[in-house]
């Protein structure tokens, strides 16, 4: 099972750093498949901990892949890292494993503390339709424009009927990106 997750990290200074991040969770293992490069992998192969955030402000998705990384956070309680402020739930996570790639790392971790914050409330469509345009957008490069397209198309159909003001920012932040990206290739 792969789950869209917000992972933070730090790197030896201390400096935390956020990003979207599906984990394969298998049993009592995290796997993390950060593509190279990665801040993400950097970090945690330096640090060797992690944290995962279970977060349903689908803004924090979307502005970390929109240059907008400045969100609360806290100081993890079993590890030296941070959770986000915003999190339903995070687990601390410790590294035990790595099987090396050249492209795509897989990174075996083991939580070390779980601490649920709040319920979940369930999800609305335009979440969804957020989340699933986050993971377009952080493939600009690798996905043909008239798939990405007639993906917008479809996922803006649970966008307008379902979404509050927290989808529509995130939905407009990721849109100002994919013009950007268009204009960028179109020059």
């Amino acid at each position: 099972m792969i789950q869209e997750t917000l992972i933070t990290t730090v790197n030896l200074h201390g400096d935390p750093h956020i990003a979207p991040m599906g984990v394969h969770v298998d049993k009592d293992q995290y796997i993390i498949l950060p593509f190279r490069p990665s801040t993400t992998l950097e970090n945690l192969l330096q640090s060797g901990v992690a944290v995962i955030n279970y977060c349903d402000d689908v803004r924090i998705f979307a502005g970390c892949l929109t240059g907008r990384r400045d969100w609360p956070l806290l100081p993890a309680q079993q590890i030296a890292g941070h959770y986000l402020a915003d999190t339903l739930a995070h687990t601390e996570l410790k590294l035990v494993r790595v099987e090396d790639d050249d492209t795509r790392p897989k990174l075996f971790c083991e939580a070390v503390h779980s601490v649920n914050h709040r319920p979940f409330q369930g999800f609305n469509r335009a979440q969804f339709a957020v989340l699933e345009a986050a993971i377009l957008i952080s493939r600009l490069d690798r996905l043909p424009w008239e798939k990405i397209q007639s993906e917008l198309d479809y996922l803006r159909i649970g966008l307008d009927k379902t979404a509050g003001e927290r989808e529509l920012q995130a939905w407009s932040w990721l849109m100002e990106t994919i013009e950007q990206h268009r204009r960028g290739v179109q020059a």
